[in-house]
């Protein structure tokens, strides 16, 4: 094995597989021709025709090198089109017009006549040369330009997916970064007020912020994580939310399919700002309950996340207006980054109440089929 490794090194080192290619190429167009993969072995190694053989094999590769590396260069690639055609045909026909000389060569250099070694008489150089030469040459430059542009492609293809690649992830970096400051004012106000009111809320308050900090700054630095984890930050969320609200009797109703926590990854941040944006216009009635409910749940390979939240009417306009403001269009813009076609958001807004239905196709998605340990 390692000694394969090796010849395998110095075939690619020293450019060897370009001879390895041409030579397999020309065996396997010698053995079309002849209508025998046995007799043209026998014909290249156990002949005369050797030299012949080596002409086709150095004064193509000759010809396709200078196409690939000047003529293409120089002409094709600054849109001289007539000026590269008229070189391309010039020099296939030069070097068919080469080869037919390793047919004279070879005969001088065996003692042999023309007419012995090739059953053809010398003047019958043309018919070689439309035969056999022309287009044999004029094939193997067409299928090393067509090797050349499909590798020019594959590189350029590539590229193209590095460079897309690399801006979606700076995309999505630029919109999680504008999801934390918004979170991080609403938290420490929260924390502010408790500090005030009530020391030892403050302190619980203190501790889940602390938590939410290292999920922010340590444990959510992934493309997606799991789960349970981001759940676990949202019911922090809106602990820290409920204290804050606590004079507006404030009922939560949190409810979770328990067989999806484990199991599946979701991409950070992803349902926070909904979230925000419910206890943002959650309605402050002090005559009676002002409430909040999330629900998800998995329906045949679907990933069901609702949430609806109680508003005053004078407010609806003020909520609609906010559900195309920065942090859902951010929020939607990642839908439509991590889940492209995978994904359907429905936003619907009564006189006394706010709702979002959001629904991600677990299968076939990046991020919620990837199953733990």
């Amino acid at each position: 094995m390692r000694f394969l490794k090796k010849i395998s090194s110095a075939l690619t080192r020293y450019k060897l597989h370009h001879l390895l290619f041409w030579l397999v190429y020309h065996y396997f167009w010698w053995a079309w021709t002849s209508g025998s993969a046995i007799a043209a072995a026998n014909n290249i190694l156990f002949s005369p025709y050797t030299i012949k053989f080596a002409s086709y094999v150095i004064f193509q590769a000759l010809g396709v090198y200078f196409n690939l590396y000047f003529l293409i260069p120089r002409f094709l690639q600054k849109g001289k089109y007539l000026m590269y055609g008229l070189s391309l045909l010039l020099t296939v026909l030069g070097t068919a017009a080469l080869i037919i000389g390793g047919y004279y060569l070879n005969a001088y250099a065996t003692n042999l006549t023309f007419e012995e070694l090739f059953q053809r008489s010398p003047d019958e150089y043309w018919e070689l040369f439309k035969a056999n030469a022309f287009p044999s040459t004029a094939a193997s430059m067409t299928l090393a330009m067509s090797i050349k542009l499909a590798k020019v492609w594959l590189k350029s293809e590539k590229h193209r997916n590095e460079v897309e690649k690399e801006k979606l992830q700076t995309e999505l970096k630029f919109l999680r970064s504008q999801l934390n400051p918004h979170f991080l004012f609403n938290t420490i106000n929260s924390i502010f007020v408790l500090i005030h009111k009530n020391q030892d809320m403050a302190s619980e308050s203190l501790a889940k912020f602390s938590e939410l900090l290292r999920y922010q700054l340590y444990e959510c630095n992934e493309p997606f994580i799991l789960l349970d984890k981001e759940l676990e930050y949202l019911k922090n969320f809106i602990e820290l939310e409920k204290l804050r609200h606590d004079r507006y009797q404030l009922q939560s109703d949190i409810v979770v399919d328990q067989g999806i926590a484990g199991s599946f990854s979701i991409a950070p941040f992803l349902l926070l700002p909904f979230v925000e944006n419910a206890f943002k216009h959650i309605s402050c009635r002090s005559d009676q309950p002002n409430w909040i409910r999330l629900s998800l749940r998995v329906e045949k390979e679907n990933l069901v996340f609702t949430l609806s939240n109680s508003i005053q009417p004078m407010h609806i306009n003020d909520q609609e207006e906010d559900s195309s403001g920065v942090g859902l269009k951010n929020v939607q813009r990642r839908l439509e980054l991590l889940y492209p076609e995978a994904h359907t958001l429905e936003i619907d807004q009564s006189e006394n109440a706010y709702k979002v239905r959001l629904q991600i196709k677990l299968s076939g998605t990046s991020s919620l089929n990837l199953k733990t340990a």
